[in-house]
């Protein structure tokens, strides 16, 4: 896999992140929540890692 396919699908993980901020604001959201929370750390980690492994492509 070249760095722009990778630079392209963290490109759409940050998108999801977006919409996963948004669920976090809907107060029906019950045991949910948790789970929102959990994935928006494993997303957050992943282009952390990104941004360490590839430090020179800068920001998507």
């Amino acid at each position: 896999m070249d760095i722009q396919t990778i630079k392209e699908r963290i490109a759409l993980v940050q998108t999801k992140r977006e919409y996963l901020l948004s669920l976090l604001e809907r107060p029906n959201l019950g045991t949910l929540r948790v789970d929102v929370n959990q994935a928006l750390e494993e997303m957050d980690e992943l282009i952390d890692e990104f941004g360490r492994t590839f430090p020179e492509t800068g920001t998507i």
